[in-house]
């Protein structure tokens, strides 16, 4: 395994070429990231709604299933935004610059965006959905309306623990030499993270877009008003208000947070050298 050093040293290095994407290749590997972790959002989703009255063991299930994803991506060489906070490290080096760290962001970002979008459409009007008649698409839109319930404080704050988790994941997969050490190293923090139910910025580009398409389908709407589901907080307004952007700039804070926290643990003094 590389020293916790090496590690951060290794990141510095692979930020400086993640600046370094045309942006064609920003969007593209942005959008296959988000559609990844898309996928593990509704894997977590499909496993685990008709659990809904142990929400326990719907968090420990998803917590086994959705972790994958970041494994796929790290190993793939895919774009993730939330990852890509790390490239603070790059900065702190002195390797890259503050602003080709914010272009990364951005196009990342919005690939991001595109790949979990197109995985909801596909998965709301393509009928995936309506396992159970309907159950699986009132427990998506319970979820979407459940995450546009937060005050912004709650969002922002889980958005930064949840980061904090991601982050440490890519770091710790980065400690290792060989594909399983990778994949563990990327596991087990975000099973944390999803376990204690804190935000992702990516995942709810899924997770509450997936809630608004099934509920602007009017049979899915019903059988959520007969669940007695509160969709009253859930249309675009409240996603990017009090979801999208609040979980973002918390995962931004904790994803900038421990990147410079694990630089100057383990480089700061080499950068003034």
């Amino acid at each position: 395994m590389f020293t916790p050093a090496e590690m951060v040293g290794n990141y510095a290095d692979i930020g400086v070429k993640k600046v370094g994407y045309p942006i064609w290749k920003m969007l593209l590997a942005g959008a296959f990231a988000g559609l990844i972790i898309g996928m593990g959002a509704a894997v977590a989703n499909t496993a685990t709604f008709g659990f809904a009255a142990n929400p326990s063991a719907q968090r420990d299930i998803a917590g086994l299933l959705f972790p994958f994803g970041l494994g796929i991506i790290i190993l793939t060489g895919m774009e993730l935004f939330t990852g890509n906070c790390l490239i603070c490290i790059s900065v702190l080096e002195r390797k890259t610059s503050v602003a080709a760290m914010l272009r990364n962001w951005l196009f990342v970002y919005l690939g991001n965006f595109i790949g979990a979008v197109f995985l909801a459409v596909c998965h709301v009007y393509a009928n995936e959905v309506g396992l159970s008649n309907g159950d699986l698409a009132v427990a998506t839109i319970r979820i979407a309306a459940y995450k546009c319930g937060f005050t912004f404080g709650q969002a922002l704050t889980l958005g930064v623990l949840c980061n904090v988790m991601v982050c440490l994941g890519v770091l710790v997969s980065l400690t290792a030499k060989d594909t399983m050490g990778r994949i563990a190293g990327a596991f087990i923090p975000v099973a944390f993270f999803i376990i204690c139910g804190y935000e992702h910025s990516v995942a709810n580009m899924y997770y509450v877009t997936a809630g608004l398409f099934a509920n602007s389908v009017p049979g899915y709407a019903a059988l959520a008003a007969e669940a007695g589901v509160d969709t009253s907080g859930l249309n675009v307004a409240g996603f990017m208000l009090m979801n999208l952007l609040p979980v973002t700039l918390g995962n931004i804070i904790g994803g900038v947070g421990i990147g410079a926290s694990m630089w100057a643990l383990h480089l700061k003094k080499s950068a003034n050298k």
